[in-house]
């Protein structure tokens, strides 16, 4: 089958597959409560809410005693299995002293005391706390996983037979495929038949379009909107672009931010502590002062529901993982609490320059060429069979004008005799007329005179004029003549000063450019920018050199508070640079390498992300610091109130599972965080 046979209507006709229907969805719903629990545990924990609702309106006395019991029983059988098996899985484990551990010994110390309301509500509330912790976690998983919704769940394989449905998983390099209009590459591959043009913004966040031809390499997640194409398989599934850029996400779980370890840390030494605590408690006024021992059991039990640090445990993970649902919303794909962190306490941001602050493509920025030779027409026409960027930009600049203003366009120039001249320009024959296009190398090859005005003064690599100083000059001759030149170069993006601006004002104290390009250039983007600090003509290791210099510069400062640096970039040679910074931000477009070394990825490639990251991890911290306020406050004063004997195990399920829930629903408010 040939991918120029079907038209964009091809859908339509008799001899139409029926496209796979994964291909075609839309986003996913957010999870619902119902869609988070399963429905074992959602029967269990209803039907222990019916029994112990039902045991609480008993009447006391008599057979309704042992009915109310055994209804109570139940119910916390239903409520509290899994914690017990977990108790008891973790003391085999090494984990003696945990959360679980605590919530199993108040509740089954509570059971033989008598009360039994109370055991039962501390597990219930704990359930509900759990189910709404997953609930959170599922969403903010969602948030993330909805941004990257890349692959689809099927693609059409070629074969002798026609082309048939199957899982993109079990596609090897080499396979032929299909992509149709509307569909999105299920994995990497080069196009072999068919010309269209592709939308890769979810990948790069780029609004231009791929121009897809055979020869292109196209990357899974990249949507088809206009012709069919044939493409052959470069990258198994499991190894494509869009499959890497998910893992980022899943990695996300599994780094710990310094805020967490903390608390796991505080946790090991917290709980023996506790227990030892409520130990003293229960047994030393009776054995020291021969004073009666339920009472102080109780007291012993109600200090140790109380103390049971779920709250931290649930929330604090949680608040992070809340801030990195809020950033992968705004296109940042955080790698872990760590990362974000150490984005609140930046203060020092490097950005590299092609890609990070320019767009990375050339543009032509100006021209003063003769009209009256149509110098524009023909020198664009000349270059429509190179390949070289600058001859597209040229190109692209043509086509532009004759847009704006009609004129004679560029596929009705006769082009004969086309030469690529390598490291000079193009020549060839247009409409019967000579045209050069290049440097004033080429021109002098061919004995044409260039303008004092625009030639450099004295034989140096820089052009007095001013706008081809950040960029490469172009000349133009028409039939031996000298007929004008452009100036090509990297355009700078139009936030990347915004971007500068939002640093300064979040109290980052240094910004600075490094970039391989030469002074001229490096200082034109600088000052575009509104960068005082410009490092050029670095290379790799140079780059990490400067960042260091930079980082000991920060380790300096005044205050015992250690502040942190950013490094900003796109490309291969970024990589070291970016494994080396406190925090490494990629551009979602650059390069694998860059892409894996980073802690944040920029999916946008707008250089004003990295001001919402840092906004967006000031608010989770203060998030996660209320957190702890919150849990540590209400548990220290009821902690002293239960030692005195002046709060039972109702106030505890309020300081435990309560405060756990607020926390819970605190965190929560990380995701949706207002940064602007």
């Amino acid at each position: 089958m040939n991918g120029s046979d079907c038209s964009d209507t091809c859908r339509t006709c008799a001899c139409s597959d029926t496209a796979p229907a994964s291909v075609t969805r839309r986003g996913s719903p957010v999870p619902s409560l119902l869609s988070v629990v399963p429905k074992a545990r959602r029967w269990a924990f209803g039907t222990g809410l019916v029994l112990f609702v039902t045991a609480a309106f008993l009447p006391v006395g008599g057979l309704a005693d042992w009915l109310r019991t055994g209804l109570f029983l139940a119910a916390y059988a239903l409520f509290g299995t899994d914690v017990l098996a977990a108790a008891v899985r973790h003391v085999f484990r090494g984990r003696v002293l945990d959360e679980t551990f605590l919530m199993s010994l108040a509740t089954l110390g509570a059971i033989a005391i008598g009360e039994y309301p109370e055991a039962v509500a501390v597990m219930a509330f704990y359930q509900l706390g759990e189910i709404f912790q997953g609930l959170a976690v599922t969403r903010s998983r969602h948030a993330i996983s909805a941004l990257m919704d890349l692959r689809p769940d099927s693609a059409w394989r070629l074969s002798e037979a026609g082309r048939t449905a199957v899982d993109p998983a079990s596609l090897q390099p080499g396979d032929r495929i299909a992509l149709l209009p509307g569909e999105r590459a299920p994995v990497d591959a080069v196009v072999d038949v068919g010309r269209s043009l592709l939308d890769v913004s979810m990948l790069t966040g780029e609004p231009m379009p791929l121009e897809a031809e055979p020869g292109v390499e196209i990357l899974s997640g990249s949507v088809n909107r206009t012709g069919s194409l044939e493409l052959r398989v470069l990258r198994r599934s499991a190894d494509s672009a869009a499959s890497r850029i998910l893992s980022l996400v899943e990695q996300a779980q599994a780094r710990k931010a310094s805020t967490e370890r903390f608390i796991t840390r505080f946790a090991r030494t917290y709980t023996p502590a506790v227990v030892l605590l409520a130990s003293l408690l229960a047994f030393g006024p009776p054995l020291a002062l021969g004073l009666p021992f339920q009472p102080w059991l109780y007291r012993a039990l109600v200090f140790l529901v109380i103390s049971c640090p779920c709250a931290l445990v649930i929330s604090i993970p949680l608040g992070f993982l809340g801030g990195i649902g809020a950033a992968s919303r705004r296109g940042i794909l955080v790698k872990g609490g760590t990362a974000l962190e150490q984005m609140r306490q930046l203060d020092t941001v490097v950005f590299d320059k092609t890609g990070t602050l320019t767009r990375g493509r050339f543009t032509v920025t100006s021209q003063a060429l003769d009209p009256a030779l149509d110098a524009a027409g023909l020198c664009a026409a000349a270059e429509s069979a190179s390949p070289h960027p600058i001859a597209r930009a040229i190109r692209d600049a043509a086509a532009e004008s004759i847009r704006l203003a009609p004129r004679k366009p560029l596929d009705q120039y006769r082009v004969e005799h086309h030469e690529e001249r390598s490291g000079f320009g193009v020549s060839a024959m247009v409409d019967g007329r000579q045209v050069l296009c290049g440097s004033e190398a080429l021109l002098r090859q061919e004995g044409i005179p260039v303008p004092q005005a625009v030639s450099p003064a004295s034989g140096t690599d820089s052009s007095p004029d001013p706008a081809a100083e950040a960029g490469t000059l172009v000349h133009v001759a028409v039939d031996r003549r000298y007929a004008g030149h452009l100036v090509v170069e990297d355009e700078v993006k139009p936030t990347a000063a915004e971007a500068v601006l939002l640093l300064r004002r979040l109290g980052v104290r240094t910004v600075a450019l490094v970039t391989g390009d030469g002074e001229a250039a490096a200082r034109h983007v600088a000052d575009r920018a509104g960068i005082g600090a410009v490092h050029f003509r670095q290379l790799p290791d140079q780059k990490v050199q400067v960042v260091e210099r930079l980082l000991q510069e920060k380790d300096a400062l005044p205050g015992g508070t250690r502040k942190r640096l950013a490094f900003v970039g796109d490309g291969l040679n970024d990589a070291p640079v970016l494994a080396r910074a406190d925090v490494g931000v990629a551009m979602g477009g650059g390069t694998d390498a860059a892409v894996e070394s980073a802690d944040v990825v920029l999916m946008h490639e707008d250089p004003r992300r990295v001001a919402d990251g840092i906004r967006i991890a000031r608010k989770t911290h203060a998030i996660v610091v209320q957190n702890v306020i919150l849990a540590l406050g209400v548990k220290l004063v009821l902690m002293a109130l239960g030692t005195a004997g002046l709060s039972g195990l109702w106030e505890a399920v309020f300081a435990d599972v309560g405060v756990a829930l607020l926390a819970v629903l605190n965190a929560g408010r990380a995701l949706y965080a207002q940064i602007r």
